[in-house]
Protein backbone atom coordinates (compact mmCIF):
# COMPACT_ATOMS: atom_id res chain seq x y z
CA UNK A 1 0.00 0.00 0.00
CA UNK A 2 1.54 3.26 -1.02
CA UNK A 3 1.91 5.99 2.08
CA UNK A 4 0.82 9.59 1.91
CA UNK A 5 3.60 11.98 2.66
CA UNK A 6 3.85 14.62 5.58
CA UNK A 7 3.04 17.21 2.79
CA UNK A 8 -0.12 15.10 1.13
CA UNK A 9 -1.42 15.01 4.47
CA UNK A 10 -1.38 18.37 5.13
CA UNK A 11 -3.24 19.02 2.18
CA UNK A 12 -6.06 17.01 2.45
CA UNK A 13 -6.66 17.09 6.46
CA UNK A 14 -8.56 20.41 5.92
CA UNK A 15 -10.29 19.27 2.79
CA UNK A 16 -11.54 16.41 5.02
CA UNK A 17 -12.09 18.98 7.96
CA UNK A 18 -14.46 20.28 5.54
CA UNK A 19 -16.52 17.81 4.49
CA UNK A 20 -16.88 17.25 7.72
CA UNK A 21 -18.75 20.16 9.14
CA UNK A 22 -20.65 20.49 5.91
CA UNK A 23 -22.13 17.02 7.15
CA UNK A 24 -22.89 18.37 10.42
CA UNK A 25 -25.99 19.76 8.53
CA UNK A 26 -26.26 18.55 5.36
CA UNK A 27 -27.76 16.98 3.38
CA UNK A 28 -30.78 16.91 5.65
CA UNK A 29 -32.18 13.95 7.26
CA UNK A 30 -35.44 14.03 5.41
CA UNK A 31 -33.07 13.48 2.34
CA UNK A 32 -30.75 15.60 -0.33
CA UNK A 33 -33.56 17.10 -2.21
CA UNK A 34 -36.25 17.73 0.28
CA UNK A 35 -36.96 21.47 0.15
CA UNK A 36 -39.38 21.64 3.18
CA UNK A 37 -37.64 20.52 6.38
CA UNK A 38 -39.37 20.00 9.39
CA UNK A 39 -42.93 20.61 7.85
CA UNK A 40 -42.48 16.89 6.90
CA UNK A 41 -43.43 16.09 10.73
CA UNK A 42 -47.19 17.37 9.32
CA UNK A 43 -48.56 13.82 9.17
CA UNK A 44 -51.99 13.14 9.00
CA UNK A 45 -51.63 11.54 12.07
CA UNK A 46 -50.27 14.54 13.84
CA UNK A 47 -53.49 16.48 12.21
CA UNK A 48 -55.70 14.57 13.27
CA UNK A 49 -54.40 14.31 17.22
CA UNK A 50 -54.10 18.77 16.97
CA UNK A 51 -57.88 18.70 16.08
CA UNK A 52 -58.72 16.91 18.66
CA UNK A 53 -57.82 19.80 21.16
CA UNK A 54 -60.94 21.98 19.85
CA UNK A 55 -63.98 21.60 22.85
CA UNK A 56 -64.97 24.82 22.51
CA UNK A 57 -65.04 25.79 18.45
CA UNK A 58 -63.33 29.09 19.46
CA UNK A 59 -61.15 30.97 17.25
CA UNK A 60 -58.06 33.32 17.70
CA UNK A 61 -56.87 35.49 15.10
CA UNK A 62 -53.13 35.57 15.60
CA UNK A 63 -51.94 38.30 13.45
CA UNK A 64 -51.04 41.73 14.41
CA UNK A 65 -52.67 44.63 12.23
CA UNK A 66 -50.57 46.10 9.42
CA UNK A 67 -49.88 49.87 8.08
CA UNK A 68 -47.36 52.09 7.18
CA UNK A 69 -46.93 53.04 10.86
CA UNK A 70 -46.06 49.52 12.44
CA UNK A 71 -42.30 49.08 13.48
CA UNK A 72 -40.20 47.28 10.70
CA UNK A 73 -36.85 45.43 10.68
CA UNK A 74 -34.41 47.82 9.57
CA UNK A 75 -34.82 48.42 6.04
CA UNK A 76 -38.43 47.22 5.28
CA UNK A 77 -41.69 49.12 5.55
CA UNK A 78 -45.51 48.76 3.98
CA UNK A 79 -47.36 50.80 1.89
CA UNK A 80 -50.88 50.87 1.33
CA UNK A 81 -52.31 52.60 -1.75
CA UNK A 82 -56.38 52.94 -2.61
CA UNK A 83 -57.05 53.18 -6.49
CA UNK A 84 -60.00 53.78 -7.84
CA UNK A 85 -59.48 53.05 -11.33
CA UNK A 86 -61.77 55.03 -14.31
CA UNK A 87 -63.36 56.69 -11.41
CA UNK A 88 -61.77 59.96 -11.28
CA UNK A 89 -63.94 62.89 -10.42
CA UNK A 90 -66.85 61.46 -9.28
CA UNK A 91 -67.03 59.13 -12.53
CA UNK A 92 -68.34 55.48 -12.38
CA UNK A 93 -68.77 52.65 -14.86
CA UNK A 94 -71.53 51.78 -17.35
CA UNK A 95 -75.00 53.14 -16.90
CA UNK A 96 -75.69 51.14 -13.70
CA UNK A 97 -73.06 53.53 -12.52
CA UNK A 98 -70.58 50.60 -11.13
CA UNK A 99 -67.70 51.78 -8.67
CA UNK A 100 -65.04 49.96 -6.80
CA UNK A 101 -62.30 50.20 -4.88
CA UNK A 102 -58.54 48.53 -5.79
CA UNK A 103 -55.46 48.38 -3.65
CA UNK A 104 -52.05 48.56 -4.74
CA UNK A 105 -49.40 47.52 -1.76
CA UNK A 106 -45.96 48.05 -2.01
CA UNK A 107 -44.02 46.18 0.90
CA UNK A 108 -41.78 43.56 1.98
CA UNK A 109 -42.79 40.34 2.70
CA UNK A 110 -41.41 40.54 6.40
CA UNK A 111 -43.49 43.12 7.82
CA UNK A 112 -46.07 42.53 10.38
CA UNK A 113 -47.00 38.64 11.06
CA UNK A 114 -44.56 36.35 9.48
CA UNK A 115 -43.96 32.42 8.21
CA UNK A 116 -39.89 32.44 7.73
CA UNK A 117 -39.30 30.21 5.35
CA UNK A 118 -36.08 27.98 5.39
CA UNK A 119 -34.98 29.59 2.35
CA UNK A 120 -34.44 32.94 4.37
CA UNK A 121 -31.49 32.70 6.43
CA UNK A 122 -28.41 31.05 5.35
CA UNK A 123 -24.72 30.59 6.84
CA UNK A 124 -21.90 32.19 4.48
CA UNK A 125 -24.89 32.17 1.67
CA UNK A 126 -25.54 28.79 1.82
CA UNK A 127 -28.97 27.65 3.12
CA UNK A 128 -31.41 24.33 4.13
CA UNK A 129 -29.51 21.35 2.67
CA UNK A 130 -26.80 22.44 1.47
CA UNK A 131 -28.30 24.60 -1.31
CA UNK A 132 -26.40 27.24 -1.98
CA UNK A 133 -27.16 31.15 -3.14
CA UNK A 134 -25.47 30.84 -6.31
CA UNK A 135 -27.40 28.21 -7.69
CA UNK A 136 -31.19 29.20 -6.29
CA UNK A 137 -31.70 32.70 -5.59
CA UNK A 138 -32.44 35.11 -8.38
CA UNK A 139 -34.25 38.76 -8.85
CA UNK A 140 -37.42 36.80 -9.48
CA UNK A 141 -37.27 35.33 -6.35
CA UNK A 142 -35.89 31.69 -4.61
CA UNK A 143 -35.99 28.54 -7.27
CA UNK A 144 -35.74 26.39 -4.24
CA UNK A 145 -37.32 26.92 -0.63
CA UNK A 146 -39.88 28.88 -1.45
CA UNK A 147 -43.05 29.24 1.04
CA UNK A 148 -45.25 28.10 -2.19
CA UNK A 149 -43.60 24.97 -1.24
CA UNK A 150 -44.63 24.65 2.56
CA UNK A 151 -47.94 22.54 3.10
CA UNK A 152 -50.64 23.88 5.44
CA UNK A 153 -49.69 23.84 8.92
CA UNK A 154 -52.56 21.81 10.58
CA UNK A 155 -51.14 20.97 14.14
CA UNK A 156 -50.84 21.21 17.99
CA UNK A 157 -49.61 24.95 18.71
CA UNK A 158 -48.57 26.01 22.23
CA UNK A 159 -47.99 29.34 23.78
CA UNK A 160 -45.79 29.36 26.79
CA UNK A 161 -46.35 32.75 29.08
CA UNK A 162 -43.07 34.06 29.42
CA UNK A 163 -44.80 36.88 30.97
CA UNK A 164 -46.14 34.92 34.34
CA UNK A 165 -42.59 33.18 34.63
CA UNK A 166 -40.88 36.57 35.04
CA UNK A 167 -43.73 38.26 36.37
CA UNK A 168 -43.57 40.96 34.13
CA UNK A 169 -46.04 42.71 31.75
CA UNK A 170 -43.37 43.18 29.22
CA UNK A 171 -40.50 40.62 29.99
CA UNK A 172 -36.89 42.61 29.29
CA UNK A 173 -35.06 42.93 26.12
CA UNK A 174 -32.00 40.84 26.34
CA UNK A 175 -33.41 38.28 28.60
CA UNK A 176 -32.79 34.97 27.37
CA UNK A 177 -34.78 31.80 28.11
CA UNK A 178 -32.44 28.89 28.43
CA UNK A 179 -33.93 25.41 28.67
CA UNK A 180 -34.64 25.11 32.44
CA UNK A 181 -36.99 28.48 31.73
CA UNK A 182 -38.61 26.71 29.05
CA UNK A 183 -39.04 22.99 30.96
CA UNK A 184 -40.80 25.64 33.83
CA UNK A 185 -42.88 26.92 31.86
CA UNK A 186 -44.17 23.79 30.45
CA UNK A 187 -44.48 22.13 33.85
CA UNK A 188 -46.48 25.16 35.48
CA UNK A 189 -49.11 24.63 32.41
CA UNK A 190 -49.10 21.18 32.20
CA UNK A 191 -47.53 20.85 29.35
CA UNK A 192 -45.31 18.09 27.33
CA UNK A 193 -43.81 18.86 23.85
CA UNK A 194 -44.25 16.05 20.85
CA UNK A 195 -43.48 15.89 17.73
CA UNK A 196 -44.92 18.40 15.00
CA UNK A 197 -45.73 21.19 17.72
CA UNK A 198 -45.32 24.85 16.59
CA UNK A 199 -43.47 26.83 19.64
CA UNK A 200 -45.00 30.68 20.41
CA UNK A 201 -43.71 32.57 23.20
CA UNK A 202 -45.47 35.29 24.58
CA UNK A 203 -43.40 38.22 26.08
CA UNK A 204 -45.97 41.04 26.51
CA UNK A 205 -43.28 42.87 23.81
CA UNK A 206 -46.36 43.90 21.55
CA UNK A 207 -47.18 46.09 24.35
CA UNK A 208 -44.38 48.51 23.00
CA UNK A 209 -45.42 49.01 19.46
CA UNK A 210 -46.48 52.80 19.25
CA UNK A 211 -45.32 53.66 22.88
CA UNK A 212 -41.48 52.81 22.21
CA UNK A 213 -40.62 51.60 18.40
CA UNK A 214 -37.28 52.57 19.34
CA UNK A 215 -36.84 49.59 22.40
CA UNK A 216 -39.51 47.18 20.48
CA UNK A 217 -36.30 47.18 17.65
CA UNK A 218 -32.91 47.85 19.24
CA UNK A 219 -33.33 44.59 21.91
CA UNK A 220 -36.01 41.89 22.56
CA UNK A 221 -35.65 38.83 24.67
CA UNK A 222 -35.94 35.07 23.71
CA UNK A 223 -34.19 31.80 23.43
CA UNK A 224 -30.83 31.30 22.72
CA UNK A 225 -28.72 28.73 21.27
CA UNK A 226 -29.30 25.88 24.30
CA UNK A 227 -32.82 26.46 24.06
CA UNK A 228 -33.16 26.12 20.36
CA UNK A 229 -31.08 23.07 20.23
CA UNK A 230 -33.49 21.53 23.07
CA UNK A 231 -36.58 22.33 20.82
CA UNK A 232 -35.15 21.51 17.71
CA UNK A 233 -34.18 17.78 19.00
CA UNK A 234 -38.32 17.75 20.40
CA UNK A 235 -39.25 17.33 17.03
CA UNK A 236 -40.71 21.10 16.47
CA UNK A 237 -42.51 22.12 13.20
CA UNK A 238 -41.85 25.81 13.98
CA UNK A 239 -40.77 28.20 16.70
CA UNK A 240 -41.77 32.28 17.39
CA UNK A 241 -43.68 34.59 19.29
CA UNK A 242 -44.78 38.05 19.91
CA UNK A 243 -41.35 39.43 19.24
CA UNK A 244 -39.87 40.23 15.62
CA UNK A 245 -37.06 37.95 15.45
CA UNK A 246 -37.81 34.78 17.89
CA UNK A 247 -34.38 35.07 19.42
CA UNK A 248 -33.10 36.71 22.29
CA UNK A 249 -31.24 39.99 20.66
CA UNK A 250 -28.29 41.55 20.78
CA UNK A 251 -26.76 37.88 20.93
CA UNK A 252 -25.22 36.86 23.87
CA UNK A 253 -22.36 35.66 21.32
CA UNK A 254 -20.85 38.59 20.92
CA UNK A 255 -21.09 40.06 17.39
CA UNK A 256 -23.26 37.23 16.06
CA UNK A 257 -26.15 37.84 14.12
CA UNK A 258 -29.12 35.80 14.35
CA UNK A 259 -27.50 32.83 15.12
CA UNK A 260 -30.44 30.76 16.52
CA UNK A 261 -32.48 31.48 13.05
CA UNK A 262 -29.38 30.27 11.46
CA UNK A 263 -29.46 26.94 13.74
CA UNK A 264 -32.94 26.61 13.38
CA UNK A 265 -33.88 27.74 9.48
CA UNK A 266 -30.52 26.62 7.99
CA UNK A 267 -29.53 23.50 10.04
CA UNK A 268 -32.46 22.74 11.05
CA UNK A 269 -35.49 23.71 8.76
CA UNK A 270 -37.46 24.68 11.08
CA UNK A 271 -39.55 27.36 10.40
CA UNK A 272 -39.71 31.21 12.62
CA UNK A 273 -42.98 32.53 13.34
CA UNK A 274 -43.13 36.29 14.28
CA UNK A 275 -45.11 38.97 15.48
CA UNK A 276 -47.52 36.39 16.66
CA UNK A 277 -50.49 38.12 19.30
CA UNK A 278 -50.86 35.55 21.80
CA UNK A 279 -52.43 37.90 23.97
CA UNK A 280 -56.33 36.69 24.04
CA UNK A 281 -54.75 32.81 24.66
CA UNK A 282 -52.87 33.81 27.47
CA UNK A 283 -56.13 35.74 28.91
CA UNK A 284 -58.16 32.60 28.47
CA UNK A 285 -55.16 30.57 29.64
CA UNK A 286 -55.54 28.44 26.19
CA UNK A 287 -51.98 26.73 26.28
CA UNK A 288 -52.74 24.32 23.43
CA UNK A 289 -54.99 24.51 20.56
CA UNK A 290 -54.99 24.16 16.91
CA UNK A 291 -52.89 25.39 14.99
CA UNK A 292 -53.70 26.14 11.74
CA UNK A 293 -52.06 28.01 8.54
CA UNK A 294 -52.54 28.01 4.86
CA UNK A 295 -49.79 31.13 3.90
CA UNK A 296 -49.90 33.10 0.87
CA UNK A 297 -48.39 30.88 -1.97
CA UNK A 298 -45.87 33.71 -3.62
CA UNK A 299 -44.09 31.61 -5.99
CA UNK A 300 -40.06 32.46 -5.11
CA UNK A 301 -40.75 33.89 -1.65
CA UNK A 302 -38.82 33.07 1.36
CA UNK A 303 -40.86 34.85 4.07
CA UNK A 304 -44.82 36.47 3.90
CA UNK A 305 -47.12 38.28 5.52
CA UNK A 306 -49.89 35.77 7.32
CA UNK A 307 -52.74 35.43 9.90
CA UNK A 308 -52.73 32.08 11.21
CA UNK A 309 -55.35 31.06 13.52
CA UNK A 310 -55.76 28.80 16.84
CA UNK A 311 -58.49 27.10 17.51
CA UNK A 312 -59.90 25.92 21.14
Amino acid sequence: MKLFSKMALATLLPLAIQAANAADWYPSEYGANDQIGAANLLTPEVVKQAVGLVKTGKTYPLAVPVDKNLPAYRHRSFHLYNVQVGQQAGKSLGPNKFTFNDELVNAWTGVGTQLNGIGHIGIDNVYYNGNKAADFVTIDGVTKLGVEKVPPMVTRGVVLDMTAYYNKTVVPGGTEFSVADIQAVLKKQGLTLRKGDVVLFNTGWLELIGKDNTQFLEVEPGIGMQAAQWLADQGIVAFGGDTWASEVYPSPQGDDEFPVNQYMLAKRGIYNLELIDSRALVRDKVWEFLFVLGQPLYVGSTQVNINPVAIY
